[in-house]
């Protein structure tokens, strides 16, 4: 069984914050995990390579800072990801 995404994201942001993962609820934002400014952007670094997405320079999503932002986030590229190569024409 595939771990969901929210699953994955967490053991990422867990790893990298060296946070209790009980503390990692939707609604927790990072900063509020103690997480500062430099470690986010290597979490969101290490989220795109992980799931191979790229996040929009803007994304609301990940204005917020919470978790359950950035797991809608990853299902948004993923899905853009996903109609994109719906999209290309076979060879």
């Amino acid at each position: 069984m595939t771990p969901s995404i929210e699953s994955q994201i967490h053991s990422i942001v867990a790893k990298h914050g060296e946070i209790d993962p009980a503390r990692l609820t939707p609604d927790a934002k990072l900063q509020d995990l103690g997480v500062d400014s430099l470690e986010a952007i290597e979490i969101l670094f290490d989220i795109e390579e992980h799931f191979d997405v790229t996040f929009p320079q803007r994304d609301p999503n990940l204005d917020d800072g919470s978790l359950g932002k950035l797991v809608q986030a990853v299902e948004d590229a993923l899905a853009a990801k996903a109609a994109a190569g719906a999209a290309q024409p076979a060879h």
